[in-house]
């Protein structure tokens, strides 16, 4: 059974013991409804998730930051014919290889990420966070510039956009005299 299933195996469940988990399932469900009703709330227990996980508030809102740089950018594909989720993925791809020389899964393996539903970004420093937004920012307005339309106009519009940020990094990678691209994660 999958997650979801299994949840609704347990709320069958006719025993007190099963009663803590069906009240936390109950309050986890009335928390979604209230985001529902207030954006803001569900923003706010994001902030949250990620100080239990012990992430530093200053690399928190640049998380939150890029999530809305790339919620902007995947709007803007969908209303350009960009339609299924392997597409989404190349396109991912186009500008992660541009940035950091890396697709998605070379990043995540360079970064020792296992699981599937580990994300990138949650293992990205601050400097990578950043140059992932410059990327995806970048691609959104050269999007909107050129007006691509279709998959091959917007995959060069990725191009360039994750061109534009590996230019940046290799400047400060030059000044600093060190790679921006870390192995590090926060898996521990």
């Amino acid at each position: 059974a999958n997650t979801k299933n299994m949840f609704r195996i347990i709320q069958s469940i006719p025993s007190k013991k099963a009663e803590p988990f069906k009240q936390w399932l109950a309050q986890v469900g009335y928390e979604r409804v209230e985001e529902i009703e207030n954006p803001e709330l569900g923003q706010e227990r994001i902030k949250e998730y990620y100080e239990l996980k012990g992430y530093p508030k200053e690399w928190i809102d640049k998380r939150l930051r890029g999530i809305a740089i790339r919620q902007e950018l995947t709007d803007e594909w969908k209303n350009r014919e960009i339609k299924t989720e392997n597409d989404f993925a190349i396109l991912t791809n186009e500008i992660s290889k541009a940035t950091f020389g890396k697709t998605v899964g070379e990043y995540k393996e360079f970064k020792r990420l296992q699981k599937k539903n580990q994300n990138l970004r949650d293992h990205m420093n601050d400097l990578e966070l950043i140059f992932t937004m410059l990327g995806e920012a970048s691609t959104t307005a050269i999007t909107k510039e050129k007006d691509s339309q279709g998959f091959e106009e917007c995959k060069d519009s990725a191009n360039k956009g994750g061109n534009i940020a590996k230019h940046a990094r290799e400047d400060l990678e030059e000044n600093l005299g060190k790679s921006v691209i870390s192995e590090e994660n926060y898996l521990t």
